[in-house]
C-alpha cells in the first residue's frame, strides 16, 4: 500500500509539473489585466494607454485596461499584489510606491513586485494659469518666499510627483507653499486652468498640449538643461545650482508583476515590453508628448529604483517632509 501511494504522489508531482510547462508555453492564453495606480489623463494613464497596443500586438493577446486611483497608488498596487502571481495581472505605475514605506502609507513598494519595465521618465515643468501675475520662475519664487504658506501648490498625495518635486527645492531653498490635493495630474491640470490654485509641477506629457495652445504657461523645466522645444524656458539649476547633482530627475513609468511570478513568464513579459518601449511608433508617441524612454529591466530597472528612492527620500527627510530617517529603513544617501 505504501508503495502504491508513493507512486501515486510521484504521479500527481509530475502531472502538476507537465500542467505548468504547458501553461508556460501557452502564456498568455487569455486576457491579461492592466491596473493602472492613477485615474483619467494623467501621465500614468496617458503613457500605459499609448504603449499597451503595441505589447498587445507582440504578445498576440487583449489587455484590459483598468483604473484603480487612490491612497497615492496604494490602491492599484495594493491590487495586484492580492492577485495570483501567473504574469495575467499587470501594473502600471508611477514613482510613488518607492516612498509607501517612508510616509507610512503602506509597508512595501516595488521590491515587493517584479520591474517588467522602466518604460520611460517624464520631465518636470512648473506650470501656472495663463493669466497668472507671475511671469517667470524667478517672479514665483521671490513671492514664495516674501509670502511663506500663502502660495497655492497643487500636487496629487504626499508621495506624487508634485510634492517630491516640491521637498527635491525646499531641501535647497526656502519654499513654504499651502499644498491643494487633487485625485491626479488630471484634476490638477484642470483646477490651474481656472486659476484655483497658482501653480503646479507637473509632467510635461500631462501639460504640454496644454503649454503649446497657451491654456497654461510653463516658467521652469526641472532638469539641468533647457528643453530643446522650449530653449526660453529655464531649467531649475540656473536658479538654484544645488539641484545639479540631483539631475535628472522626474516620474518614471513602468510595468510591473507580483515577484513571484514564473521566471518563463517574467521573461516573456520583459521582451515584449522591451520590444514596444523600442518600437518606432512607441518613441515617436514618447517624443509627442515630451517624456523620454528608459526602457529598463532587470538589474538596470532595480538600480534606478534604488537611486531614485534614496534621491527623494533623503531630500524630503532634508525638507523636513519626514519625521524619520531613510536609514531607519535602509536607505542609503545618495
Amino acid at each position: 500500500m505504501k508503495r502504491i501511494l508513493v507512486g501515486a504522489g510521484m504521479a500527481v508531482t509530475v502531472s502538476s509539473a507537465l500542467m505548468m510547462e504547458a501553461a508556460l508555453a501557452e502564456y498568455p492564453a487569455r486576457n491579461i489585466q492592466g491596473t493602472i495606480q492613477w485615474g483619467a489623463g494623467g501621465s500614468t494613464d496617458v503613457i500605459a494607454r499609448g504603449l499597451t497596443p503595441h505589447v498587445e500586438e507582440i504578445l498576440d493577446t487583449t489587455i484590459i485596461l483598468t483604473n484603480r486611483p487612490g491612497g497615492s497608488g496604494v490602491i492599484g498596487t495594493n491590487y495586484v499584489l492580492n492577485q495570483r502571481s501567473d504574469g495575467y495581472h499587470v501594473l502600471y505605475g508611477a514613482e510613488n510606491p518607492q516612498l509607501f514605506p517612508l510616509l507610512g502609507l503602506a509597508a512595501f513598494d516595488y521590491s515587493a513586485l517584479h520591474p517588467v519595465n522602466l518604460t520611460s521618465v517624464d520631465i518636470v515643468v512648473f506650470v501656472v494659469p495663463a493669466g497668472s501675475p507671475f511671469q517667470s520662475m524667478a517672479d514665483l519664487i521671490e513671492h514664495i518666499q516674501t509670502h511663506p504658506g500663502e502660495v497655492r501648490m497643487g500636487n496629487q498625495g504626499a508621495a506624487s510627483l508634485a510634492a517630491t518635486s516640491h521637498a527635491l527645492i525646499n531641501s535647497m531653498i526656502d519654499f513654504d507653499v499651502r499644498h491643494v490635493t487633487f485625485a491626479g495630474e488630471g484634476p490638477g491640470i484642470t483646477a490651474l486652468q481656472g486659476s484655483h490654485i497658482d501653480f503646479m509641477p507637473s509632467s510635461l506629457s500631462s501639460t504640454r498640449e496644454y503649454i503649446n495652445s497657451g491654456r497654461l504657461r510653463a516658467l521652469a523645466v526641472l532638469d539641468a538643461e533647457r528643453l530643446e522645444a522650449y530653449p526660453d524656458m529655464p531649467a531649475m539649476t540656473e536658479l538654484i545650482p544645488e539641484l545639479e547633482p540631483y539631475m535628472p530627475y522626474g516620474s518614471f513609468k513602468g510595468a510591473y508583476v507580483h515577484k513571484d511570478t514564473p521566471d518563463e513568464i517574467k521573461a516573456r513579459l520583459e521582451d515584449a515590453y522591451a520590444q514596444a518601449v523600442d518600437s518606432e511608433a512607441f518613441q515617436d508617441f514618447l517624443a509627442n508628448i515630451g517624456a523620454t524612454a528608459l526602457n529598463l529591466s532587470g538589474d538596470e530597472a532595480a538600480a534606478y529604483l534604488q537611486r531614485w528612492q534614496s534621491i527623494t527620500a533623503w531630500a524630503m527627510y532634508e525638507a523636513n517632509s519626514l519625521e524619520n530617517s531613510p536609514e531607519q529603513l535602509g536607505i542609503a544617501r545618495p
